[in-house]
């Protein structure tokens, strides 16, 4: 009766942990290549194909249909430019952050034409990107080697600086309600949360939390404005409550998780991009993401 019971208790197990809509589970999701070491942005659009930014090769983009097909989008950018962060407009547009062209590119995702939305010589290197409901825009700007980072508003043809002298300035979210927005500071391992006032100002700097080991890097809001924060080097993603509260922390199967998105029918399923694997991993989560309700 004891080993009857023990093999119950492993099949019911088993059956747990295979089981694909398992919350908080991480499971490959496509292989991408043997080139993953700069593997990033990605972002879902209304049909639920995920691009993100370098497979294969530097300064490429890659698709992967709601079937699961991978393809590459965009085999190479125009001559000086590198993709890193990305966002979806309302039109299906792809906003990239182009840190070596210093450059917001433009991207028409029908017949994949790439047109400069703004251009700033001074920044550092944009990083990532947030877009909210209302068409506003802002970068991150981290200088790696000097463990600085500026935060721009873009503006077709335009970067307004908004703030500076932070730490390496690198995931960037706006909150749900449009009312906060959420920077990272990957060296210094910090979260600060901003109010974005009625001019799109930022004001009212504070900390939302900090951590004492490895990295931080791209992260993305829930519905409910949880945060959901890749460590790059511990191999995970800590959901963190708006009030700066660690919730959960999800195990990935790589190490170096460099930024997320989500997707899915219905907004949860997450998908993050790893830069040492060559596989983009997947997990299932309780509420949809922010971005999710934007395309319904």
């Amino acid at each position: 009766m004891r080993f009857l019971g023990c093999l119950i208790l492993f099949c019911i197990v088993s059956i747990e942990c295979s089981d694909p809509e398992a919350l908080y589970l991480a499971s490959d999701y496509v292989y991408v290549g043997s080139y993953s070491q700069e593997l990033e942005g990605p972002a879902v659009d209304s049909s639920g194909a995920l691009y993100f930014v370098n497979p294969d090769h530097s300064g490429s983009l890659g698709r992967v249909d709601a079937d699961g097909n991978f393809s590459i989008f965009i085999d190479h950018l125009p001559s000086g430019s590198t993709a890193n962060g990305i966002r979806i407009d309302h039109e299906g547009n792809l906003l990239v952050a182009d840190y070596t062209g210093h450059n917001i590119l433009k991207i028409n995702p029908v017949t994949k034409e790439v047109n400069i939305y703004a251009h700033e010589s001074s920044a550092n290197q944009p990083n990532d990107l947030t877009l909210g409901s209302n068409g506003l825009l802002f970068a991150s700007d981290p200088n790696w080697s000097k463990s600085t980072g500026n935060i721009w508003k873009i503006k077709p043809g335009k970067f307004e600086l908004i703030a500076q002298d932070m730490g390496t300035t690198n995931g960037i979210e706006i909150s749900p309600d449009g009312n906060n927005l959420y920077v990272n500071e990957s060296a210094q391992r910090k979260v600060w949360a901003f109010d974005i006032d009625s001019n799109q100002e930022l004001t009212n700097k504070r900390l939302l939390i900090s951590f004492n080991d490895f990295g931080l890097d791209g992260m993305r809001c829930d519905v409910n404005g949880n945060l959901y924060i890749t460590r790059y080097g511990k191999g995970t993603v800590v959901k963190v409550s708006p009030e700066g509260k660690v919730l959960k922390e999800i195990r990935l199967k790589g190490k170096k998780p460099s930024n997320i998105a989500f997707g899915g029918k219905d907004g949860k399923t997450a998908y993050v991009t790893l830069q040492d694997r060559g596989y983009i991993e997947t997990f299932r989560v309780e509420s949809p993401g922010q971005v999710f309700s934007t395309h319904k």
